[in-house]
């Protein structure tokens, strides 16, 4: 059983897809501390003048805030976010399939900002036909207490876990012997960053989902195809 635990992001990376079609359990980890500058509430597109943040633009945020207690800002920003993608990919062969995918996504009314980025992450998922066998839950629903790895540990062992799929930036943090103790593997992902056609210059993998939908429409769910190192050869 393999369990993927992340913060909500808004149209992440493709890395991140990679994750949830490893994932048998994936944890939309919504209740932990909202960091500003993080990638849960922007992403880079990539133009003409080079990658460029889309960012949704929020309200009334106070240090300490949880992700789901983030509210999102009342002024109309969701005709500009597609004015902006509609310019930047113009020429993208599967550019309306993208448009009316964010369109989907912001003809909702959202209570916070996890609700949004969740939503994103799912009907990306639903859209390129990845995550199919994979069980998407809330960890604000799990009722599991604790900071940290600690947390994510409990989180793993109440899933019954035997196996956690982490990105890299885990390896400032986590406690791998705790995890092994406890009967569960650490694998990172081996992120395979594989190149499709892109517009505006020569590929760079950190951008946007919506850029592979852009040019490469469901076909592009072909590029996803992940693998991951156990965390004894990663941290060498």
């Amino acid at each position: 059983m393999k369990i993927v635990i992340s913060q909500p992001m808004f149209f992440p990376w493709v890395g991140l897809f990679e994750q949830i079609q490893l994932a048998d359990i994936y944890v939309h980890y919504n209740d932990v501390q909202f960091s500003k500058g993080s990638f849960v509430n922007r992403v880079q597109i990539k133009t003409n003048k080079g990658s460029q943040w889309l960012t949704v633009p929020l309200q009334n945020l106070t240090l300490g805030q949880e992700i789901r207690e983030v509210e999102l800002s009342q002024k109309k920003w969701r005709a500009s976010h597609l004015a902006f993608l509609s310019q930047s990919y113009a020429k993208a062969p599967y550019k309306n399939d993208m448009i009316k995918l964010v369109e989907q996504v912001y003809n909702n009314d959202y209570t916070d900002l996890s609700e949004l980025a969740i939503a994103s992450i799912e009907t990306v998922c639903r859209y390129l036909g990845i995550g199919n066998h994979t069980n998407f839950l809330y960890s604000s629903y799990l009722g599991i207490e604790g900071k940290s790895d600690q947390r994510v540990l409990e989180i793993v062992k109440y899933l019954k876990g035997t196996t956690y799929v982490t990105g890299h930036g885990a390896r400032n943090y986590l406690d791998h012997e705790l995890f092994e103790g406890e009967g569960v593997n650490v694998e990172y992902m081996n992120y395979q960053k594989k190149a499709y056609p892109q517009l505006h210059g020569g590929f760079t993998p950190y951008v946007s989902v919506l850029d592979l939908i852009a040019n490469m429409g469901q076909e592009g769910g072909k590029i996803i195809s992940p693998t991951t190192i156990n965390w004894k050869e990663f941290l060498k």
